[in-house]
């Protein structure tokens, strides 16, 4: 029977999902599965892009820990591609591979001042607060007026986050140096901007209602921007979600202010033109908009400024190009056909596919990462007649590679290893999880 030496490269949802589809879909040969993965545990996003606070959202781990423990998929942790392996490598070893690198970069905001010392990207922040290995351990929070870009849920992370008090993060998984950074934050007012309105936000009604819990934190919102068109009006009358949306602001607007130690302030219709400041950004400019009528805005020309002393834009995530694969600059994404890699010219590039982030973008959610790798995973089947012919596709191969080389890399037994220990030391601690952050221990306590 013919045998299928697939390498999938990303351990996140995107990858695991696809493999896990991929054992279990009808097929009239055998499969072998080796997830290769960047970093030295497996998870992705779901590890080192939910925010602490958010363990319902986390529980989705648990779903991927079933499909890597039904001992059809072998995983390469501390691997990294381009570097450790090429595509050649693979082409050697294996008879096709799918991508799911995600997109980890923040998208870019060209505005004035955007490179002012205080000027940062979410995703930055994002993995600094989730403990990811490659980042500095300590982050500037020495800011007490914030300003935040954006009306996703990413923005909404990075605002909670900076404007929880330290202490109530502690029975979460939070990282002990982001304990200690965030403790001594003398944050006071955290501001969200959004260039649309309340009617339009990406909010989701759950993570919005959990934000109205902080302790010891007004929620600020401004009457002028509930002054709703037809538009809008209509969207919070057919839309469930934007009822919600609009119900649980409307709610927030009647509450008292002026008691908390800190403020989170809600800016509608607002659209950032300039970071301020001299070397650091001292105010943020912004051009008060309106509804078009048809579901965007128009500058009114009214310019309108708020101090602060740090920015953070989550305006979207980003993919990074791979070595000797085919990338959309523009887009952020590897060009495909519905999980087909193809080459500049529109070619199919036999033996390559995508799936997750780097195939669509950054958009959606888990529901759209198992159908994404549905669509790639049919391709693969069909495609049979043009998989690579490896020279050396023995399972033991790639392991003598990697040996070779001296890489460091990682297994599930050794994932196993770690996530025992960081849960020791939580337990210890009275707290759900403590993370392990540097590279080299994750990996030194993942070989024991």
């Amino acid at each position: 029977m013919t045998k299928l030496r697939l390498a999938i490269v990303g351990a996140g949802p995107a990858g695991i999902y696809a493999a896990d589809i991929l054992t279990k879909t009808e097929k009239h040969f055998d499969v072998s599965i080796d997830l290769f993965e960047q970093l030295p545990a497996p998870y992705g996003l779901v590890r080192y892009g939910v925010a602490p606070d958010h363990p319902r959202i986390k529980g989705i781990i648990t779903a991927l820990r079933d499909v890597l423990d039904s001992g059809h998929i072998r995983l390469f942790g501390n691997v990294d591609f381009g570097r450790d392996i090429t595509l050649a490598d693979l082409k050697k070893h294996y008879n096709a591979v799918i991508f799911s690198t995600g997109a980890i970069r923040d998208a870019p905001l060209m505005i004035p001042g955007i490179d002012l010392e205080g000027s940062y990207g979410a995703a930055d922040f994002v993995s600094w607060y989730d403990g990811h290995p490659d980042v500095a351990r300590t982050w500037p929070l020495d800011a007490a007026e914030v300003g935040v870009l954006g009306n996703g849920n990413v923005a909404l992370d990075v605002a909670r986050i900076l404007a929880k008090h330290a202490e109530d993060l502690l029975p979460t998984e939070i990282p002990d140096n982001v304990f200690e950074g965030l403790k001594h934050s003398p944050v006071t007012d955290v501001h969200v901007f959004g260039r649309r309105g309340p009617a339009q936000v990406k909010f989701s009604p759950l993570e919005l209602r959990e934000l109205g819990e902080l302790r010891d934190v007004d929620m600020v919102l401004y009457d002028e921007d509930f002054d709703y068109d037809e538009a809008s009006k209509a969207a919070v009358a057919s839309n469930k979600q934007v009822f919600v949306i609009d119900k649980v602001l409307n709610q927030w607007r009647a509450r008292e202010t002026g008691t908390a130690s800190r403020r989170l302030h809600f800016h509608f219709f607002a659209n950032p033109v300039e970071l301020v400041g001299t070397d650091a950004v001292e105010a943020i400019r912004y051009e008060r908009t309106v509804p078009d009528g048809e579901g965007g805005v128009v500058g009114t020309g009214e310019i309108r400024e708020i101090p602060i002393q740090a920015f953070y834009r989550a305006v979207g995530y980003f993919g990074s190009p791979l070595d000797g694969i085919p990338f959309d600059e523009k887009r952020g994404v590897i060009p495909n056909r519905e999980g087909q890699v193809l080459s500049d010219s529109g070619e199919q590039v036999h033996g390559v596919y995508a799936t997750g982030w780097i195939k669509r973008g950054p958009v959606g959610l888990i529901g759209h990462t198992k159908s994404d790798a549905m669509e790639t995973i049919k391709h693969v089947i069909n495609d049979e007649a043009s998989w690579w012919s490896p020279a050396e596709p023995d399972e033991a191969a790639i392991v003598a590679l990697l040996e070779s080389r001296g890489i460091e890399f990682t297994t599930l037994d050794g994932w196993h290893k770690l996530d025992e220990h960081e849960l020791a030391l939580g337990a210890a601690a009275e707290r759900t999880r403590i993370k392990v952050v540097p590279r080299d221990d994750m990996v030194e306590i993942s070989n024991a």
